[in-house]
């Protein structure tokens, strides 16, 4: 029995649902920044903690807004692979062998692949990654130096320039985490591979200060933490660009590394 403004508050965020359906799912997060710009909401902690977050948990509840148009992280682990019979099995086979599709990064100069701060916003930049056979990875912020190790094995082994596009916030933590990946991997490289280590770049995709600046996107105080001493002026989150614009401007830094010609004979 939600009251009249919650009511109104739903209307509001399928709004934004209908108006990026092409985008979704979409984090919370994105809809709260999505509803601070185009419907007067509160760009306030306590908005979308106490008002925002439960009001959408509930009305996915109650069948008034879709489970599948939000992006939930909460669950991790695995079950093992297994199958109840032969038959099964070789069903399975013939999927596999139906979907076979040609790495389409097998044939060009250049190795990409990008990193996002936010796990909750992969399947968006997969979307936009996946027609260049490019990867998308997150290790939901700080990650741990045996990932970074395991990256730069994987890195070693490519055999030719690799470049590493990174996506993240537009705050302390946002290039901290940023700044410790590549170190950290151009690290491990020269150490274990140091040809690959000359031939890797890391380039900052989003967010950036021109990007926050061009766009007009909300600021606000960054959050304390041991990174934000040596920080200058306002934050802002990546989950305040328009998820149309983040897709363009990924899309733009992908074909421009990669040989568009032999992308076509690949595919």
């Amino acid at each position: 029995e939600p009251r009249p403004e919650t009511l109104r508050l739903i209307a509001d965020v399928q709004v934004v649902l209908d108006e990026y359906v092409g985008n979704l799912p979409l984090t919370v997060r994105q809809v709260y920044y999505r509803l601070v710009g185009a419907h007067g909401r509160p760009k306030t902690e306590k908005f979308y903690n106490n008002v925002l977050l439960e009001t959408v948990q509930k009305a996915r509840r109650a069948g008034r807004l879709s489970w599948a148009a939000f992006r939930d992280d909460s669950l991790t682990g695995g079950a093992p692979i297994a199958y109840a019979n032969v038959p099964e099995f070789l069903r399975m086979l013939r999927i596999w062998t139906e979907r076979f599709e040609r790495n389409k990064l097998a044939d060009q100069p250049l190795h990409v692949e990008v990193w996002c701060e936010s796990a909750g916003m992969v399947p968006q930049l997969q979307r936009v990654a996946a027609p260049y056979g490019v990867a998308v990875w997150s290790s939901s912020g700080f990650d741990s130096g045996t990932l970074r190790r395991e990256v730069a094995l994987r890195l070693a082994q490519i055999g030719k320039p690799a470049y590493v596009l990174h996506l993240g916030d537009y705050d302390p933590s946002g290039a901290a985490i940023f700044t410790a990946f590549h170190e950290d991997v151009a690290a491990f490289l020269m150490a274990d591979a140091p040809d690959q280590a000359y031939r890797t770049a890391f380039r900052r995709v989003a967010l950036t200060a021109d990007q926050v600046a061009i766009f007009g996107l909300p600021m606000a105080s960054p959050k304390p933490s041991s990174h934000a001493a040596r920080w200058r002026g306002e934050a802002c989150q990546l989950e305040a660009l328009d998820p149309t614009t983040l897709a363009a401007i990924l899309d733009a830094e992908i074909s421009e590394l990669l040989d568009l010609d032999r992308l076509a004979e690949t595919r």
